[in-house]
């Protein structure tokens, strides 16, 4: 099974779904979540941009690029909103992997369940722990109910 792991980056969160799920057959795949290298990938690979919204811009593409592919590749997607920043690159994936039809899991603490209401009603589960998305992929995968 291939596994998408999107969202927030101010967290381990992967680390504990992926640790947790090492014994399953998953293949997790995930966006750059070192800021500065996702931030500036477009002007280090194709130049330097004087103006902020160009330098953004170059980047926030090149990381679609790789965003697009991973959740088209993936047959479960995972989507964490956390407590901190506006996570509008989250919102996306959730929207794209809805859109193409893909297994959906969002993950997020209860106060922010009515601000993503839509984004949950889009989802086939909503968690608030990676080990509730272990379980989930446990499940998905064995049958097997936790102990």
């Amino acid at each position: 099974m291939k596994v998408y792991l999107s969202g927030e980056i101010h967290t381990d969160w992967r680390d504990q779904i992926v640790q947790a799920a090492r014994e399953l057959d998953i293949e997790f795949s995930m966006p750059v979540t070192d800021h500065g290298a996702s931030d500036d990938c477009g002007v280090a690979i194709m130049g330097a941009e004087t103006d902020k919204f160009w330098h953004d811009h170059k980047g926030a593409k090149l990381n679609a690029i790789r965003t697009r592919s991973a959740i088209e590749a993936a047959d479960v997607v995972v989507v964490r909103f956390g407590d901190k920043y506006k996570q509008w690159n989250a919102a996306f994936d959730a929207g794209y992997a809805a859109a193409l039809g893909k297994s959906l899991i969002v993950m997020h603490g209860a106060d922010h369940q009515h601000a993503l209401k839509e984004v949950d009603a889009a989802a086939l589960a909503v968690t608030e722990t990676p080990q509730q998305v272990v379980e989930i992929l446990t499940y998905v995968l064995t049958g097997t109910l936790p102990a």
